[in-house]
């Protein structure tokens, strides 16, 4: 038994001593899973032409305020510059935040701000568009299947751990620590 024990802690001393596993996978995962989601979202919010993130499309406005937008019978001229900005940053967020997580630049501020769009998103799915129980779902309950609260809950697991543990060794952000610690030695 006591071989088995020290067999047992050998291997999990040095796998927890391994502070590269985690981050590296965090953002893999979130590569793997959540990279195109974040992205075709922020593609189905482009304007037409080239400056159409300047000019987002009615179905920007349609997913981020979409009580606001049906009481202007979906004339979003009459929308003013603060439904416009909030659309924009959104727009940008699901470009530019989950490309940072890719290239592990600034990962720690991308997945904090990443946490803070999920937020916003799930309370606009609950508030704005009315999603029901079923969607929002239940913890603690048999059912680990609901859209809002199981599903988002792990994604924001997901963005803790790259919030905690930074990105990993193969990122832009450990490129420019190194570079940082050369210039100051």
């Amino acid at each position: 038994m006591n071989t088995l024990i020290s067999l047992h802690n050998a291997v999990f001393d040095r796998l927890e001593r391994q502070d590269w596993i985690l981050p590296t996978l965090a953002r893999f995962i979130f590569v793997a899973v959540l990279f195109m989601y974040f992205w075709n979202s922020g593609l189905t919010k482009l304007g037409d032409g080239i400056f159409g993130i300047f000019v987002p499309s009615t179905g920007a406005y349609a997913q981020i305020w979409p009580k606001v937008l049906e009481s202007v019978s979906y004339d979003t001229s009459q929308l003013g510059i603060f439904h416009w900005a909030v659309v924009w940053a959104g727009t940008v967020a699901e470009f530019v935040l989950p490309l940072a997580i890719l290239a592990g630049l600034a990962t720690r501020l991308a997945a904090l701000g990443m946490i803070g769009f999920v937020v916003v998103q799930s309370l606009t799915d609950i508030y704005g568009h009315g999603a029901g129980a079923e969607t929002i779902g239940a913890w603690f309950d048999r059912v680990s299947d609901a859209h809002i609260l199981d599903q988002r809950a792990f994604w924001v697991f997901l963005l803790l751990v790259l919030v905690i543990k930074g990105a990993g060794p193969l990122s832009v952000d450990r490129i420019l620590a190194s570079r940082r610690e050369a210039a100051i030695a």
